[in-house]
């Protein structure tokens, strides 16, 4: 295990104890020692230099999906969403998110879709994706031909920065067990990284998202496909163009021909 993996694994630990602790545990049973693991935690796999190497570069391998049920996925989910919203691990941002924003959509959903934070109208209406930018999502997955309510939604934090600015590295780095909770309990075979922040926080790169577009990269079995964010079309609508091309090339490797 590399440095970094072992470093975000220990916060991830630490994290689960504090959750752990503040909910009145005091102690743990027994731990059974077994044969080591073959598959590697989520964190894990998050940092491995090589889950960030174009998919055509590494071997073709599609692990299983999870077994679980609908019911199942929607009690983990909101489990973690209660501990969400009791969350203050960043002071500034609890002192001044209106709500949480968890995520929405569908636990069973095989593409995810994952943005940088909550806006003022995902703050105040507790959803992701509702504003501006949010609308012309909407357009984009309508133009591929499914519905929002087939896919799931998540950002990398759940609360609002102020004035909308980027989140911090320890913010980001606060919220990550929540995000992998929710991608181990969706367990998409495909995601889609919106945006720089989201993009470089989810694959732990510092590439820029211009040069991470175009092939996919891979996050444990996910397939992942990074584009620009709506917000950026807004600001620049000529780039529309260059993200439709990523949701042919995602559509595609569903095996599903998008047409203009």
């Amino acid at each position: 295990m590399s440095e970094a993996a072992d470093t975000d694994l220990k916060r991830v630990a630490l994290q689960h104890l504090e959750s752990l602790q503040r909910a009145g545990v005091t102690h743990l049973p027994k731990a059974v020692i077994a044969e080591p693991l073959e598959v590697e935690s989520l964190a894990e796999a998050a940092v491995r230099p090589e889950e960030i190497q174009p998919e055509k570069d590494r071997p073709v391998t599609k692990p299983t999906r999870s077994a679980q049920s609908l019911e199942e996925r929607v009690a983990q989910l909101e489990v973690l969403n209660e501990t969400v919203r009791g969350c203050v691990r960043c002071g500034e941002l609890a002192a001044e998110r209106t709500q949480t924003v968890f995520g929405v959509g569908n636990p069973e959903a095989k593409i995810m879709f994952i943005g940088e934070a909550p806006g003022a109208d995902e703050d105040k209406q507790g959803e992701p994706f509702v504003g501006r930018a949010g609308k012309l999502m909407n357009k984009i997955i309508e133009a591929c031909n499914i519905k929002r309510e087939e896919i799931y939604i998540a950002n990398i934090l759940k609360c609002r920065p102020p004035s909308n600015r980027n989140p911090s590295p320890e913010e980001a780095g606060n919220c990550r067990e929540y995000l992998l909770g929710q991608i181990e309990t969706v367990d998409p075979d495909y995601i889609v990284c919106w945006g720089t922040i989201a993009a470089q926080n989810l694959l732990n790169s510092t590439i820029t998202i211009g040069k991470l577009r175009h092939e996919f990269h891979t996050f444990g079995r996910a397939k992942v496909l990074c584009t620009y964010h709506p917000s950026y079309l807004l600001r620049n609508p000529s780039a529309k163009k260059d993200v439709w091309e990523d949701m042919q090339l995602l559509f595609k490797d569903m095996g599903i021909e998008l047409t203009a």
